[in-house]
């Protein structure tokens, strides 16, 4: 008999496997928190014998070097990457093993990166799962584009032959288990689902219903922005990252908050949209410690920038660190924790701005108001669809076209709410009359406001 645990990450849309018999065990692509994968480890009983790297992440920081060391484990990583580190090399047709009648075998499936390597998980020499990291992917692949802009279209057609390899190989009830695809930017569509078979992909996925040409044309197409910071994470992964650091920040007091806002670093404020705008030290940001954290932040912030961070418990914070450093953004220089009162000198130092719906937007043109409308989501969004007359600016863009918002009152908009919090917060730091419309884009046309038909309707 065989386990696998599903180790999860949604702040980042991944998944880590930890699969294993009664003894030992493998892990396969690990977070950067390995402390999660060795409890993991520790409720099941088992000795981690070997870590597996399905590729060099752009996404996220591994920990599959320090797994590795931290265990004594063998650090399976495919030959073909170029790594600073001792690993033990893995091509096409190696196996390693798991546990008595448990191995995994390697396929290579280049496409999402030239060196990816899909593990399947064999019993008794039978296929029962493939891990197939950021190649095949539930409803999806892995997008091409993220290594090097030249090779994009010669990945994209490897991605197609390698996601034809798994299907041939393969049969249709081998549990499909991949590293991406949960609302990870490394996924090359928004496909839903969170379990699949090779027989259930094999009916939909597009890579395995379209020939190669219409679907790298289509693939290509419909490729969207990539996060700034996954420039950084692949040459992370190749140096050997080192451990975790997640000692707590020093306590930071409003002198020292003060400071650190002009001295231009960030100072990231981890409440709520609501309480951020009811009451925040000026000048500072808001990115949501419940939202999607660590991919917005390290999108928008120069990197390199020190961070200082606002919570209204330690908890709160310590959460807040976990997530930034998975994804490479070091420890914070300090942290603050209360409210916003107690983080300034006096009442002069705090900021506040409303907060509306679409209702209230088509109320305020009812009257007459013509205020800017700014619409904060990607450009593949707004071509579905947007509010006519509004102005566009992605939010992951906004820090450097502040000067191009146009003048006058901004009510600025995404599709739920949090970006527009977020761009809300840096248009009142840069000390613009702000309105954030938190709301769902969907109320926008039953509220009377003109929304443009999507580019597939035209």
């Amino acid at each position: 008999m065989f386990f696998v645990d599903t180790i999860e990450t949604p702040g980042l849309g991944n998944r880590s496997y930890l699969v294993g018999g009664p003894r030992t065990a493998v892990v396969v692509d690990p977070p950067r928190d390995i402390d999660r994968v060795i409890a993991a480890a520790a409720v099941r009983g088992v000795r981690i014998r070997a870590v597996a790297e399905t590729h060099l992440h752009n996404d996220y920081v591994t920990g599959g070097l320090d797994l590795a060391r931290a265990t004594g484990a063998a650090y399976l990583v495919p030959a073909a990457a170029a790594v600073s580190f001792a690993r033990t090399p893995v091509a096409h047709g190696d196996t390693a093993p798991v546990d008595e009648g448990l191995a995994l075998r390697a396929l290579a499936t280049p496409g999402h990166t030239p060196h990816h390597m899909a593990y399947v998980l064999e019993e008794d020499g039978r296929a029962v799962a493939a891990f197939t990291g950021g190649s095949l992917l539930i409803g999806g692949v892995g997008r091409p584009d993220l290594v090097e802009p030249r090779l994009t279209g010669t990945l994209a057609r490897a991605q197609h032959t390698s996601v034809h390899r798994l299907a041939g190989e393969l049969d249709d009830e081998v549990e499909v288990l991949p590293t991406h695809g949960f609302g990870s930017f490394c996924s090359s569509s928004r496909a839903s689902g969170t379990s699949s078979t090779i027989g259930t992909e094999r009916k939909g996925n597009a890579a395995l219903v379209k020939d190669v040409d219409t679907f790298v044309a289509d693939l290509l197409a419909g490729l969207d922005d990539v996060p700034a910071y996954y420039a950084h994470m692949g040459p992370a992964n190749a140096a050997g990252p080192a451990p975790m650091d997640l000692t707590p920040p020093a306590r930071a007091g409003a002198q020292d908050i003060a400071g650190r806002l002009a001295a231009g670093e960030w100072v990231v404020d981890l409440r709520g949209r609501v309480a951020f705008a009811q009451g925040h030290v000026a000048g500072s940001f808001n990115f949501e410690g419940a939202g999607q954290l660590a991919t917005y932040l390290a999108w928008l912030i120069p990197w390199g920038r020190p961070v200082t961070l606002l919570a209204a418990t330690a908890d709160e914070v310590a959460h807040a660190q976990r997530e930034l450093a998975r994804v490479g953004i070091g420890r914070p220089v300090g942290a603050a924790t209360g409210g916003p009162e107690s983080w300034v000198h006096g009442p002069e130092q705090l900021r506040s701005f409303p907060r509306a719906d679409f209702a209230d937007l088509a109320a305020a043109r009812g009257r007459g108001e013509d205020p800017v409308v700014l619409d904060v989501r990607r450009t593949a969004e707004r071509a579905d669809g947007a509010l006519a007359g509004s102005a566009h600016i992605p939010v992951h863009e906004l820090p450097g076209r502040l000067d191009e918002v146009p003048p006058g009152e901004v009510w600025v908009h995404c599709a739920g709410g949090m970006r527009a919090a977020i761009a809300a917060s840096l248009l009142d730091a840069a000390g613009r009359e702000v309105v954030a419309v938190d709301d769902g884009f969907d109320a926008a046309a039953p509220a009377g406001l003109t929304v443009t038909a999507p580019r597939s309707a035209a």
